[in-house]
């Protein structure tokens, strides 16, 4: 009776938490919009400068209504998509070798700190003229964007397993595989959703990036398009668009992430 008490409890605080959100993400998002009308009422701006909220819904229904808004916003999304996969299950594999392996990192680490030192914006120019303009050179530049901090996680996930669990696992005569399957990945799984957390938001960056430098689709491509024509309102409905897939995605992993850890809770309680 007394644990049924508490999951209500908890169920009630957890619904008041969310609704609590709800309800002050609207008046920071109403209010941020009435200081936008505010500034461009009161500047007289030109909307080539800075359009009002009023004209970038208008521009943003009529980019949806033509078909160009979801043309575009589906090509970037599957780069993003493709870029996240590539980028976190090549991070996640080389993670784990070198996790295991002191040797395998002193080789591969200077490599990869040095990767991280050049711009991906210094390297997307390459990487389109050597792949082309198409899709995989996108996808490329999301995969890359990505792939560090993944794989900073995966490793630090893997050594923060303790070690008297490995001992515990060792003297049960458990095999790699299960070794991996029951202490590794669990145990790592916390620290590297929270890099996949990260990887998810850089993703979307590194498919503009590549659509910055040379594309004929995409919201990058819808970027240049709407500042060649100071088509301002265009640019601000491509970048409210980005937003919202960066925040999707972020949302996604962090659902995916309360549902991976629910044996936290469970332990916790």
């Amino acid at each position: 009776m007394q644990a049924k008490k508490m999951e209500r409890r908890k169920q009630k605080n957890g619904h008041a938490t969310g609704s609590n959100r709800f309800w002050l993400g609207l008046v920071s998002f109403v209010t941020a919009l009435l200081v936008w009308q505010a500034i461009t009422s009161l500047s007289n701006l030109p909307a080539f400068i800075l359009p009002s909220p009023c004209e970038v819904w208008e521009r943003f229904l009529r980019a949806l209504m033509d078909g160009s808004l979801l043309k575009h916003t589906g090509a970037t999304l599957l780069e993003v998509l493709l870029g996240l996969l590539a980028g976190s299950l090549s991070a996640t594999i080389l993670g784990y070798l070198i996790a295991k392996s002191r040797s395998f990192e002193r080789l591969i680490s200077p490599y990869l700190v040095a990767s991280q030192a050049i711009p991906t914006v210094a390297i997307a120019p390459l990487l389109v003229i050597w792949f082309g303009p198409g899709m995989f050179s996108k996808v490329l530049i999301s995969a890359l964007i990505v792939f560090f901090p993944v794989l900073v996680n995966t490793i630090v996930g893997l050594r923060a397993v303790p070690p008297a669990l490995n001992d515990l696992m060792r003297s049960l005569h458990a095999s790699r595989l299960q070794v991996l399957l029951q202490l590794e990945i669990p145990a790592a799984l916390p620290i590297f959703l929270g890099g996949l957390r990260i990887g998810a938001t850089l993703s979307v960056i590194g498919a503009v990036v590549g659509e910055f430098v040379g594309a004929d689709s995409g919201l990058g491509f819808l970027i240049n398009v709407g500042r060649g024509q100071y088509d301002t309102a265009l640019v601000f409905v491509a970048i409210f668009t980005l937003i919202t897939l960066a925040l999707l995605l972020y949302g996604l992993v962090a659902w995916g992430e309360s549902r991976l850890l629910i044996w936290q809770e469970i332990y916790e309680e």
